[in-house]
């Protein structure tokens, strides 16, 4: 098999370097103006720590909001910690990067979403990919869509 390169790993790690890069600059010197982040995370992430009643509530994933009050914002290379209030209970969360499915800022509308794909979807696309390089050998090329391979 010949070696590739894997776009979606590079833009995915990318990303998550910027997501890093903003909440160092927001632990050093707060949110400016009016940012905000609304923060979708996966909460079965192994990694992901949050109160079992949190987990309990969200399942599946969580969406956090760091605007008015936050504390003790921690960020290292693999994930952050941030101390939220949930009904007037002030709750610790350490969220991976990994486990990061969307980071928005409504404020200047920007956002991120992290597009997996299921194991079906990739051999589908390898498949494909392979056609078309036996049809592009064989004289035939054939005109993929970037659309077949967005959600």
């Amino acid at each position: 098999m010949s070696r590739t390169i894997e776009y979606g790993n590079l833009m995915h790690r990318a990303m998550r370097g910027l997501i890093q890069e903003v909440l160092c600059d927001v632990r050093d010197n707060g949110l400016p103006g009016a940012h905000h982040f609304f923060i979708t995370f996966d909460t079965t992430h192994p990694e992901a720590a949050l109160a079992d009643w949190l987990r309990d509530r969200y399942p599946s994933e969580m969406t956090v909001v760091m605007q008015h009050w936050y504390d003790a914002l921690e960020v290292t290379d693999d994930g952050f910690s941030v101390t939220l209030n949930f009904g007037d209970a002030p709750e610790r969360l350490y969220v991976p990067y990994d486990a990061i499915k969307t980071f928005v800022d409504p404020s200047v509308e920007f956002g991120l979403r992290f597009e997996t794909q299921d194991v079906d979807e990739e051999a589908e696309i390898a498949e494909d990919t392979a056609q078309t390089d036996e049809n592009t050998q064989a004289g035939e090329a054939d005109i993929v869509s970037l659309d077949s391979f967005r959600k």
